[in-house]
């Protein structure tokens, strides 16, 4: 099915930061998947972790006990501040997951149509429960009626936000630390930390979308961790597998033990094969130095790019958090992603006019000099791209 406008690129090997294609030309990856390998392309601990497994088990099911799966939650338990964790395959999926544990905590509380506050801007997701979360009318309208229960607000408005206090079937609000589909665009301390306040003032739980901000991609293994405001609800996936299929919702306090056995299931999501990737991401993200990486990376990115840019009037905005890097330009960005190709580049543009940058934490720092100094050239060209 044509669900993807594909570039006329075949990409048969990884290393690193690079991908090599079908003939053989070697391409420098700013984007890893879509902020998915984080640790770089066929990472030794996960590679030797996968094939590990694979030589002993690859499946069995839930209904049994999944020692890599207790292993893992563990893990990720003792790195966050969450008391428990669902494993699923994907960050739609672990979305879904927070949406009826969101429902099932207000039922709890005999709130008879539980509402979920998102923001404009937001991308959760293309299931029906995570597309009626996500922001993009556009991307909703063709699978109409969408699923009922939430209202959307504008991001960083706090008074808009405090004025939802007199509707009495909220339960939760669901945003991304920095939206990524949105055009790379952070949330304020400020703002999360009056979502936290408020959150805590009704009884609302106060749900991180981490799946493309998690697993290193904004210097620490989730991005609520560098930015002081800890969520009930966590879900994470993409950089979680390092390029194999997980995803996990996380949560703590009440929100733990809101869903009870019989009210959600999986028959692939925390496979013994799945955990023993994600645990050694886990294992490796906890050394404090890779995690560090993330502003090294970025500042010689921006660096570079600064020294190349020929009329820094073509950029409206740099935004992001650690390797989670936008940059809004003002020519048109139709053809800059081809152009990058061309070069042996592999970017991408979201929102329309924002250059999307999600390199992984291995990139050398000449590496890291290289892509900023090519997204200067391709923004340089860009008129002659366009015409």
């Amino acid at each position: 099915m044509r669900t993807y406008k594909q570039l006329p690129v075949a990409f048969v090997r990884g290393r690193g930061a690079t991908l090599w294609d079908s003939q053989g030309k070697p391409y420098l990856d700013g984007l890893s998947g879509i902020a998915v390998t984080n640790l770089g392309h066929c990472h030794p601990r996960v590679t030797q972790a996968i094939e590990e497994q694979a030589r002993e088990l690859v499946h069995t099911s839930n209904l049994f006990r999944i020692p890599g799966q207790e292993q893992l939650g563990a893990e990720l338990i003792a790195a966050t501040a969450m008391d428990t964790a669902f494993f699923c395959n994907s960050g739609a999926e672990a979305n879904e997951v927070a949406i009826k544990l969101a429902r099932r905590y207000g039922h709890d509380r005999h709130v008879k149509t539980p509402t979920i506050v998102v923001l404009e801007g937001a991308f959760h997701g293309r299931t029906l429960g995570a597309l009626a979360a996500t922001a993009g009318e556009g991307m909703r309208k063709p699978f109409e009626p969408m699923v009922p229960g939430f209202i959307r607000i504008a991001p960083g408005d706090i008074e808009g936000l405090n004025s939802l206090t007199s509707q009495k079937d909220i339960v939760a609000v669901l945003v991304e630390p920095v939206q990524g589909e949105g055009g790379v665009r952070p949330l304020s301390r400020e703002y999360l930390g009056a979502l936290r306040s408020l959150c805590d003032q009704q009884n609302w739980l106060l749900m991180f979308d981490e799946v493309q901000t998690g697993n290193g991609r904004c210097g620490a293994l989730y991005a609520y961790q560098r930015l002081g405001v800890i969520p009930d609800v966590l879900t994470t996936a993409k950089g979680l597998g390092n390029g194999y299929p997980i995803g996990a919702c996380l949560a703590k306090g009440e929100a733990s033990s809101a869903l009870r056995a019989g009210d959600h299931g999986t028959t692939y999501g925390g496979s013994p094969l799945a955990c023993a990737a994600a645990s050694a991401v886990v294992n490796t993200l906890a050394d404090p130095h890779l995690l560090a990486r993330a502003d090294v990376i970025r500042d010689h990115i921006l660096k570079a790019f600064g020294d190349h840019l020929a009329n820094p009037a073509h950029v409206v905005e740099i935004r992001g958090l650690g390797l989670m890097l936008g940059i809004e330009v003002s020519v048109p960005a139709t053809g800059l992603v081809s152009a990058a190709l061309e070069q042996g580049t592999i970017i991408n543009v979201t929102a329309g006019n924002t250059i999307r940058l999600l390199p992984p934490l291995v990139m050398s720092n000449d590496e890291a000099h290289q892509l900023g100094h090519s997204v200067a050239e391709i923004i340089n060209q860009a008129p002659e791209i366009a015409a």
